[in-house]
């Protein structure tokens, strides 16, 4: 599973849910799966005030060339897998945000994603965070931090907040 813009993605990785084992790159398994499951468990889920399907309840098990990620994934592997979820969701709101008629994106927040990452992966996701409107992003170490994305920058120490 990959983000456009960063590197190649393998016809052997995946996502499954786990819930059910369906691949989630079968978007009509998944929404009958899932709308079937809402339907059985809608009088039970108000009783208890509470949703009890949904992806927020399951495990996302990731696959790289058809191995799971959580097993034989690098590091920066899972990093990459990771930081390609958060900007899949970005990509998914903002698209959301346009078609029901919203007035602005949603802002980009990445906490300490330059670190794990190496140059080619930093230079795309910095590529890639430039489009963007509204982007937060901390970072430990200043020259993790490509010079495309040069904006206000903030440091906190000792509980101080100062520009620069």
């Amino acid at each position: 599973m990959t983000h456009e813009g960063i590197p190649e993605p393998d016809p052997h990785d995946e996502a499954a849910w786990l819930a059910g084992e369906e691949t989630l790159l079968d978007e009509t398994a998944v929404t009958t799966r899932l709308e079937s499951a809402m339907g059985e468990l809608h009088a039970r889920e108000i009783d208890r005030g509470a949703n009890l399907v949904g992806a927020h309840r399951d495990d996302l098990s990731l696959f790289i060339t058809g191995l799971p990620a959580r097993g034989f994934a690098s590091h920066g592997e899972q990093w990459s897998l990771a930081l390609a979820l958060r900007l899949a969701s970005y990509d998914m709101l903002r698209t959301d945000v346009d078609a029901y008629g919203g007035d602005g994106e949603p802002v980009l927040i990445l906490d300490d994603v330059f670190a794990s990452l190496d140059e080619q992966r930093r230079r795309a996701l910095a590529h890639m965070v430039a489009g963007a409107q509204q982007v937060l992003l901390t970072a430990a170490v200043d020259d993790d931090v490509p010079d495309e994305l040069a904006g206000a920058r903030y440091r906190v120490a000792d509980g101080e907040v100062a520009r620069g």
